[in-house]
């Protein structure tokens, strides 16, 4: 039998922790049934540097690049981050809501924070994902799947799907039947 590595307050082991004050806490008795995916990188399109730290962090230099100024005061978060090489920074624990899909709705309820857990991919709509981040990506989604069951491949999306016309993130760019497959099959093993 396999521990699963995600704790009682659901921080997950294999993660970095960097706890974002950008968070609260669910409704009482909401059950964590959705698994959201995004993708970021600032500015766009480019990749490391600490900018989306301090996106979360409430650190984040609006004088530092032209695209920050707009956004610097935004007060956004997601649950985990995945890095271009595979590495997980997790800001808030899945027992929280973190702030990150915004004004949303899956399958006719509303603000999807309530009830998903929002996992970042450090990327861009248009730009091919990193073996890497898959690898992180699937693996933390068994993880995820295993602490809340409810979490069934059918209720994993796409930030643009719960907000169409409004995001389009994670892109065209991310590989939906790889992934989709390597869940599926990992759900037959289990």
């Amino acid at each position: 039998m396999h521990t699963n590595p995600i704790d009682p307050a659901g921080w997950l082991a294999t993660a970095e922790r960097r706890p974002s004050p950008n968070l609260d806490s669910r409704p009482a008795q909401t059950e964590i049934d959705l698994l959201v995916i995004h993708n970021i990188s600032l500015p766009p399109g480019e990749f490391a540097g600490d900018w989306i730290d301090d996106l979360f962090l409430n650190r984040l230099d609006p004088s530092a690049h032209p695209y920050f100024a707009p956004i610097a005061q935004i007060r956004v978060s997601a649950h985990l981050l995945i890095r271009r090489d595979g590495r997980l920074i997790q800001y808030v624990p899945f027992e929280e809501r973190a702030w990150h899909a915004g004004v949303s709705c899956f399958q006719d309820r509303e603000r999807c924070n309530d009830f998903s857990i929002g996992i970042e991919l450090e990327g861009a709509d248009h730009i091919p994902y990193t073996h890497l981040q898959y690898q992180a990506l699937i693996d933390c989604t068994r993880h995820i799947q295993g602490r809340y069951p409810a979490v069934t491949p059918e209720r994993i999306t796409g930030h643009s799907d719960i907000a169409p016309g409004r995001k389009t993130d994670p892109g065209p760019a991310f590989d939906w039947p790889r992934f989709r497959a390597a869940i599926l099959e990992q759900g037959s093993e289990s």
